[in-house]
């Protein structure tokens, strides 16, 4: 008697493995993953801001180094939890070591918030990608901020001059009357411009979109109407109002005019694309 293959179960994390999986590390990585992505990309700035770097400020030292420890505590609040709740915590944790080590360099837990990004560039989440482009770029304004400050020669030297700064190079205007003079300000830089680059060519690619599904639409309302010949409903946008005063129009001609207008809405829209 042979017994029957127990399929493996895999577990949130990617790893499988029928003697690993637990329900309830699945359950807790549900709950947290979302929240602790949002947190990471709110943090961008302060997470990716050295220590050496902190110390310099006189003001903030020490609320930046508390909110420093504190993102740090939390990230270890969460595989603790993890391991606890794996029933073999020591295990969990060596086979989970760059969890392990967003606790000591929260920069790494921008890593997992990647899955939350890719999501951004799925079609009809035009919102939600225009919202975390705003917030990374905010980011990105203040750690211009962070590496410009007591630099020689430095004009970003603020919040509002780097959030005017930001725009101008988001928008690629570049005025050209605020520059980073530090490594790690003209880094930031580079990655604000490819943010504003991805941005323009995500909405344009969104608008594109819209007029080509548009046009597919009605399309396909016209070829209907010409291979059936019975009365199809036209788009709003689609004037089928007779001449003022005729109404002597038979419902057949009025058929015609609106596959006349579709194909001359067709004809436009292929010598667009020919030029």
């Amino acid at each position: 008697m042979t017994a029957e293959a127990v399929p493996k179960k895999v577990r949130a994390d990617g790893s499988s493995g029928e003697s690993d999986w637990n329900p309830r590390v699945d359950r807790w990585t549900g709950r947290t993953r979302a929240p602790l992505d949002i947190l990471a990309l709110f943090t961008i700035w302060l997470s990716c801001t050295p220590i050496s770097t902190m110390l310099t400020f006189s003001s903030y030292r020490v609320w930046w180094i508390t909110a420093r420890l504190g993102l740090s505590v939390v990230y270890a609040i969460d595989i603790g939890v993890r391991a606890v709740l794996s029933k073999r915590p020591l295990r969990y944790v060596m086979a989970h070591p760059l969890s392990a080590l967003v606790v000591l360099l929260p920069p790494l837990r921008l890593v997992f918030s990647i899955r939350l990004l890719r999501t951004m560039f799925r079609k009809g989440n035009l919102l939600e990608f225009l919202a975390v482009a705003v917030l990374v770029v905010l980011n990105f304004a203040l750690l211009v901020v962070v590496f410009e400050h007591g630099a020689d020669g430095a004009s970003i030297t603020s919040v509002p001059v780097a959030l005017w700064w930001t725009a101008c190079t988001v928008s690629t205007v570049g005025y050209g009357d605020y520059t980073p003079v530090t490594l790690g300000g003209r880094i930031v830089a580079v990655l604000i411009m490819g943010v504003g680059l991805t941005t323009v060519a995500v909405i344009t690619a969104q608008i594109a979109s819209s007029f080509m599904d548009q046009a597919a639409a009605r399309r396909e309302i016209a070829d209907r109407a010409e291979g059936t010949g019975e009365e199809v409903e036209i788009a709003p946008s689609i004037p089928e109002a007779s001449p003022a005063g005729d109404t002597s129009e038979d419902e057949h001609t009025r058929h015609l005019r609106v596959i006349d207008r579709l194909q001359a809405i067709e004809d436009l829209l292929r010598s667009e694309d020919r030029i």
